[in-house]
């Protein structure tokens, strides 16, 4: 009977190839973008899950309120990791990270470097933390001596072979020597340490061991014992406020206590958040490497979700605009004594049939769709053709989805009188045209929805690039690792300013975009160094040329100058941080304030100027205080150079660094694209938005025009009679449309509130941005409705054109 059932199935199917292509076509669309969708939330959801005991590594995190600013840190003091094992039996493993940056590395005999992007100190117990092992070494000895580091495959396949790399010297940054122990697997794309490539002793770092509780740079992971919740260690972490932290506050603010602390307004609050968990829900401050949001999670499966369902409500429609071409069919077999379990199966094998037909192309679509969408998301995904369960989701899921899109069809189709559709009566009688309204509302509600998001989604992006900073990003250029100039540093400052398409030249190692950051808490002059009147800054060195470069604007004061040589303890702070100080630009200039609390003679710095704010961050984070001072040592160079032939004035740079640094490789990129990569998330999203607002009104338009088709042959002989009567093609066209165009209107009305709902959520995550303005609902609300004319159009205008005596020959 199956057999039969198949064979019948396919009969029919063929017998209709345009109506078998629109409903194979619609449901494969929906299935490949749910099917890539999906793909992607799972590589999203499996972050750090691949590291043995994941769910018993936590890190610990730090919410400080003091000196006027409040942060979220996912570092914590140096001397957290040994108080956590001295203060917690439920603590198995405590570990450290440390980064610091790029580095310049080179063997010992060459004279060339290799740049490394990310390197990290670590704690000893860091590979038995994560259950990494060695390719080459022993982990249960390695980096337990100063001055020793393991490299990623990668990494040490620079420099040499494998076999060999135990006992390497290497030199980084030309200054520090370290011997290879041992090289690990280089970390998979969905791990928080996959940009890593070097991992050095944390027993040769000083600081390390320092008990300082009020400086945070260390990224702390704990393991817990089995059966051991992260809730049961809440309570006594925060006591270390008390226990630890305040003590160390007493050194430069005696007789604090934690109850004054708090009353001032201040708090310090440590919590721990799980491995699995930090990629999707942590946004701290000093992240050990780029997260993700589970917002976008959230929103990616509604849109698989939603494609899925308009795949199928497409499919119910056009089966049940095809299934009046079969109601004689239907009539004949009920007359030959079939009952209705058989005719809903024999249907349901159809929509199998087809569902089958559709998961084939879909992955043929998903697989030639995968590199484009690979680059979008910026993923290596790939499609798990040899896992088992891969396949048997898969094939779970047809089946769900052609029951499901199959079962409506089936039963309205077994819903025929065969007496009446014998006599010609077809299908007219049978009812269901709300359901089918319905579910075209809902295709476009959901339609008008994704319209509105991505204008949202882009105008805020629009927004986000033409705000004034208060600072210029335009044409300038940061050349990184100028430290290995050396003495020759100002040599090479004053030749690259010398090169005629460069205006101006500033060394620093703190920039407005993505760099290194330093913050410090001030105190004022008059020696009151109580916490109401501390100010925590962002410390920012940086040399003459720095305000000019950018092009900060002072509101009051004046720039660091060459002729006043007490500048060497100026400061120039930001309006944020005189609000911060309670007190007015004018007011400011001339207040000393110092960092150096624990000193016998601390150094006082005076305020010169005060800046207009400037964003020193992404727009969806507030403007924090900032000072900047002359420092000497710099990471990097900003180069303002002349609009035109940027190639040519690279060269040109290139041509100079290589005279003075040769040998170091010059490394460089614009603060325009490095300030657009703050936003590459939010970038990506409007693109996803964009394709899948698209994959959508395609399967939408397809369930229109299957309900168009419908309504057509429903009305077949009311057409004639209208034309007999008179009516000409293009006011039955217009009526046609019309009662469409009404669905439409009613999917526009609800589509209009959810989406400025959903939208305005979304756009809270930033500290800046737009009000939804009023045109987006109107331009989303012209392209549904010109949308569906063109869509019901064909159909209208396909069925008013038809002669009325072919209408009426019936009768």
């Amino acid at each position: 009977m199956i057999h039969n059932h198949i064979k019948i199935a396919w009969r029919n199917l063929k017998k209709q190839p345009f109506f078998t292509f629109l409903n194979t076509f619609g449901l494969a669309i929906g299935m490949a973008g749910c099917l890539l969708i999906s793909l992607y939330i799972h590589d999203e959801l499996s972050y750090d899950k691949m590291f043995a005991d994941a769910d018993r590594i936590h890190r610990v995190n730090n919410n400080i309120k003091f000196g006027g600013d409040e942060r979220l840190f996912a570092v914590t003091p140096a001397p957290m990791a040994e108080a956590l094992k001295n203060d917690f039996s439920e603590i198995e493993l405590v570990t450290r990270f440390r980064t610091r940056g790029s580095a310049l590395v080179r063997k010992a005999d060459d004279l060339a470097n290799v740049k490394e992007e990310q390197t990290t100190y670590v704690d000893a117990s860091f590979f038995e933390m994560f259950g990494i092992k060695m390719l080459v070494g022993d982990a249960g000895k390695a980096l337990t001596d100063p001055n020793t580091l393991v490299l990623t495959k990668t990494a040490a396949e620079k420099h040499f072979a494998l076999a060999n790399a135990v006992g390497q010297n290497l030199v980084l940054n030309n200054e520090e020597n370290y011997t290879v122990v041992g090289v690990i697997q280089d970390f998979p794309q969905n791990s928080f340490l996959r940009d890593y490539t070097i991992f050095e002793s944390m027993a040769g770092l000083e600081d390390a061991s320092v008990v300082n509780w009020g400086s945070n740079n260390y990224q702390t992971f704990i393991k817990l014992i089995p059966k051991v919740k992260a809730a049961d260690i809440q309570l006594q972490l925060r006591g270390f406020l008390g226990k630890y932290v305040i003590p160390g506050v007493q050194q430069f603010m005696p007789g604090v206590t934690e109850e004054q602390f708090k009353a001032a307004g201040n708090h310090l609050i440590f919590s721990t958040i799980p491995l699995t968990d930090i990629h999707l829900y942590s946004h701290m401050v000093a992240e050990i490497s780029a997260n993700n949001d589970i917002q976008s999670v959230y929103i990616l499966s509604f849109i698989a979700i939603f494609l899925l369902l308009l795949a199928s409500v497409n499919f119910m429609n056009l089966s049940t605009a095809y299934s009046l071409k079969r109601a004689k069919e239907v009539g004949v077999r009920k007359s030959l004594g079939s009952n209705k379990m058989e005719l809903v199966r024999q249907f349901l094998m159809e929509s199998g049939l087809i569902s089958f037909l559709s998961l084939v192309l879909a992955l043929v679509l998903a697989v030639v769709a995968l590199p484009f969408f690979n680059t979008l998301a910026d993923k290596d995904i790939s499609i798990p053709f040899a896992n088992p369960i891969f396949l048997m989701v898969l094939l779970v899921s047809v089946i769900i989805l052609g029951l499901f899109s199959g079962s409506y069809p089936a039963f309205f189709m077994t819903r025929f009188k065969p007496v009446k559709v014998l006599k010609g009566g077809g299908g007219s009688g049978v009812g269901g045209s709300g359901i089918r309204n319905s579910l075209v509302v809902f295709q476009f509600a959901i339609s008008v929805f994704l319209i509105v998001s991505t204008l949202v989604v882009y105008q805020q992006l629009k927004y986000i690039q033409g705000k004034d900073l208060g600072y210029s990003k335009d044409q300038i250029l940061i050349l990184n690792d100028v430290y290995t100039a050396g003495d020759k540093v100002t040599s090479l400052k004053d030749r690259i300013k010398q090169l005629g398409a460069v205006k101006n030249v500033t060394l620093s190692s703190f920039f407005p975009t993505p760099s290194s950051r330093s913050d410090s808490t001030f105190s004022p002059e008059n020696g009151n160094t109580s916490q109401e009147n501390a100010v925590s800054m962002q410390t920012w060195g940086v040399d003459y040329d720095y305000i000019s470069t950018l092009n900060l604007e002072l509101v009051a004061g004046r720039d660091f100058d060459r002729i006043y040589g007490s500048d060497s303890t100026a400061i120039i702070v930001n309006e944020k941080a005189v609000r911060v100080m309670e007190l007015s630009p004018q007011e400011a200039l001339g207040m000393q304030y110092t960092p150096d609390f624990d000193s016998e003679n601390p150094t006082y710095y005076t305020i010169i100027g005060v800046l207009r704010d400037f964003h020193i961050a992404s727009l969806k984070e507030d403007i924090d205080a900032v000072s900047l001072h002359l420092g000497e040592r710099a990471y990097a160079m900003a180069i303002k150079i002349v609009a035109g032939n940027f190639a040519n004035t690279i060269k040109d740079i290139e041509g100079v660094w290589n005279t003075i640094v040769p040998g170091e490789p010059f490394d460089y990129y614009f603060m325009e694209d490095a300030f657009n990569d703050t936003y590459v998330s939010e970038q990506r999203l409007g693109n996803i938005f964009v394709i899948f607002t698209v994959l959508s009104l395609l399967i939408a338009c397809l369930g229109l025009f299957g309900l168009a088709a419908f309504n057509a042959e429903k009305r077949t002989k009311e057409i004639g009679i209208r034309k007999v009567l008179g009516a000409s093609v293009g006011q039955i066209s217009i009526k046609l449309t019309l009662d469409f165009l009404k669905l439409v209107g009613i999917a526009i009305i609800i589509a209009m509130p959810v989406g400025w709902y959903a939208m305005a959520k979304w756009l809270e995550d930033f500290s800046y941005r737009i009000d939804i303005p009023w045109w987006i609902f109107v331009l989303a609300a012209f392209l549904a409705v010109l949308i569906s004319v063109f869509t019901v159009g064909f159909q209208s205008v396909k069925a008013a054109i038809v002669n009325p005596v072919k209408s009426l020959r019936t009768e």
